[in-house]
C-alpha cells in the first residue's frame, strides 16, 4: 500500500504503469525540491497527467486525472546547476482525494487503488498472442522476449507505443491486466487500420 500522501509530478504527455521504467529530467526549482525531500524519505513520487488547457496555469495548480501511477527512484543523478536526471519504476496505480499546500511542489490525499486480480491464463494468452503479432506487424521481426511475464509486456507496450496521452491514460485507468490487454488490442488494432487507410490530403472529395 501505498503511504496517505505523496508527492505528484504532473506532466502533459507522460502516464508511468506500474513495472515500468520513466526516465525523466528535472529542471524546474519547485521539482528539484520534490526530488530532493523524496530522497530524504522514501523515494516515491506519483506521476498524474495534465487536463487540456493546463498551459494557462501550469505554474500553479492546473488540473489532472485523479488516477496515477506511484514509482520509486531507482536512480537520481544530481547536476552540477541543481537540475536532476531521474528513472522512476513504476509501483502502483492510486486515486486523488485531495491537495496539500504545505510546498512549493504538489502533494496529493491518495488512496491506493487494487486492481483486479489474475484471470483466466486462456484469456491472457490469448490476447498476448494477438499483442505480439501486431507488434512484429508494426516493427518487424524482433520478437518479444517469452520469458517477459504478461504484466510486463501490456504495461511496457502500454507506456511505450506511440499512442496518444489521453489514450495512455485511458490504458492506466483500466481495471486489470486482462482489460488493458485487450484496450491495447483494440488501440493497436485501429493504429494498423489507420495506417492501410488510402487517405488523400485535403480528405474527402
Amino acid at each position: 500500500m501505498l503511504p496517505a500522501v505523496i508527492p505528484i509530478f504532473p506532466l502533459p504527455n507522460a502516464v508511468l504503469f506500474p513495472s515500468v521504467f520513466l526516465p525523466l529530467h528535472i529542471f524546474e526549482p519547485r521539482y528539484r525540491r520534490m526530488v530532493e525531500d523524496a530522497l530524504k524519505a522514501d523515494r516515491l513520487i506519483g506521476m498524474t497527467l495534465l487536463r487540456p488547457g493546463w498551459e494557462l496555469e501550469y505554474e500553479a495548480r492546473p488540473p489532472v486525472y485523479p488516477i496515477g501511477c506511484a514509482g520509486v527512484m531507482t536512480h537520481a543523478e544530481p547536476l552540477p546547476d541543481g537540475r536532476y536526471n531521474i528513472v522512476l519504476r513504476g509501483l502502483q496505480k492510486f486515486r486523488i482525494l485531495g491537495e496539500e499546500g504545505d510546498q512549493s511542489y504538489r502533494r496529493a490525499r491518495i488512496e491506493t487503488i487494487v486492481e483486479a486480480g489474475p484471470h483466466d491464463e486462456s484469456l491472457i494468452r490469448v490476447t498476448r498472442t494477438r499483442l505480439e503479432a501486431l507488434l512484429a506487424d508494426d516493427v518487424g521481426d524482433r520478437a518479444v522476449p517469452s520469458a517477459m511475464p504478461d504484466e510486463e509486456l501490456v504495461n511496457a507496450l502500454a507506456q511505450y507505443m506511440e499512442l496518444e496521452p489521453i489514450e495512455k491514460q485511458a490504458l492506466l485507468e483500466c481495471d486489470g491486466l486482462l482489460a488493458r490487454s485487450r484496450s491495447l488490442v483494440e488501440l493497436m488494432e485501429m493504429k494498423v487500420l489507420s495506417a492501410r487507410q488510402p487517405w488523400k490530403a485535403g480528405g474527402v472529395h
